[in-house]
């Protein structure tokens, strides 16, 4: 439905998107993910024809947006601060877009109708935007960007000004809603959670380049590199030196480590770096290899666990593990990683 094909872009003489090209299929919700400062929502407003790129071009059904206005575009825009009117009340605003493309009221009424049915607030015609919670003005902005049934769908942190505990509630229905209306969606954000939640496929941006692509659980059982595993906050990242090949042994401050690699494993010699998720800690005695032992200095409750913080030594003071039951302050805890769960991972962003 949409390519962009190596679109660059700079700010201040400094580069900000660099030659970044993707595509998104019929039904599809892409996420844009990444740090503040990586190039998120320039891509969409380039996308929506609010900026030029200097370099590339955007397409839709392969043919050229070059020069085509935003409005003639037809995509759906939805922002963080949802540009309500507080003049009108939620039928009138849900009507802008409608009512803009000068279709008869009979039409207007019945869109408007049927965006009250899909976002759960026929009751709201009348009410003022303003007198509604952050929520429900979440859901009247999401029903004025569907309403004039867009050829696709943009998100811009949709759920950035709302408290935690109503983004969590918002997710599911979002998810929902795109999908039931069939219409393509690029969603931007920077909350890893939210994109977990929302997304078919995720793009992670990074210094104004995909680093890595794919759908959400290839990001956590296969992270491209150190920098993407420490962006999801995947676990313990430990440095080493590679002395064997086959099978991989890589010398850490945690001793001779038998890691696994997605890739080719790396030489001899090669500077590297491990993961190691604190969910695949094992207490299994028996096994002599990839042991970790430490002293217990804190721990969190997480519902069915408890996430534990070891003292390994001076190189390694914080070393974190999962465990089904709670620990004690100063015990010396052993547990066991077994190689296939170690991963062996590029360092940097290469």
């Amino acid at each position: 439905m949409l390519s962009l094909i190596n679109i660059e872009k700079s700010y201040d003489g400094q580069p900000l998107l660099k030659g970044v090209s993707f595509t998104i299929e019929e039904n599809e919700t892409v996420c844009l993910l990444g740090p503040s400062g990586s190039g998120k929502s320039t891509l969409l407003r380039i996308i929506a024809g609010l900026e030029a790129p200097e370099s590339g071009d955007v397409l839709w059904e392969n043919v050229s947006l070059a020069g085509i206005p935003t409005h003639k575009r037809r995509f759906g825009l939805m922002f963080q601060d949802y540009a309500l009117f507080p003049h009108r009340n939620v039928a009138e605003n849900i009507a802008f877009g409608l009512k803009m493309q000068n279709l008869p009221i009979e039409e207007i009424n019945a869109r408007v109708k049927n965006a009250l049915q899909t976002i759960g607030m026929t009751d709201f015609a009348k009410r003022k935007v303003t007198e509604l919670s952050g929520g429900e003005q979440q859901r009247v902005a999401l029903a004025r960007a569907l309403a004039p049934n867009p050829r696709m769908l943009m998100l811009d942190e949709p759920l950035g000004a709302l408290d935690r505990a109503l983004r969590e509630a918002l997710i599911q229905e979002l998810r929902r809603t795109l999908h039931e209306s069939q219409i393509p969606a690029i969603y931007v954000t920077h909350d890893q959670e939210e994109a977990f939640a929302i997304a078919d496929r995720l793009l992670l941006l990074h210094q104004g380049t995909i680093i890595q692509s794919g759908p959400p659980h290839e990001f956590f059982h296969h992270p491209r590199n150190e920098w993407v595993a420490r962006f999801f906050g995947l676990g313990n990242l430990i440095d080493g030196i590679v002395i064997d090949q086959t099978p991989l042994l890589v010398e850490t401050p945690l001793g001779i480590i038998h890691a696994s690699c997605d890739d080719r494993n790396p030489v001899v010699g090669q500077h590297t770096t491990l993961l190691f998720r604190p969910s695949q800690a094992r207490q299994n005695l028996t096994v002599t290899e990839n042991r970790v032992a430490g002293k217990v200095l804190d721990q969190v409750f997480q519902g069915e666990k408890f996430q534990v913080s070891l003292f390994i030594n001076e190189q390694l003071p914080e070393f974190n593990i999962i465990l089904p039951e709670p620990a004690q302050i100063g015990d010396i805890i052993d547990v066991n990683y077994v190689p296939a769960d170690v991963l062996c991972l590029q360092n940097g962003e290469d």
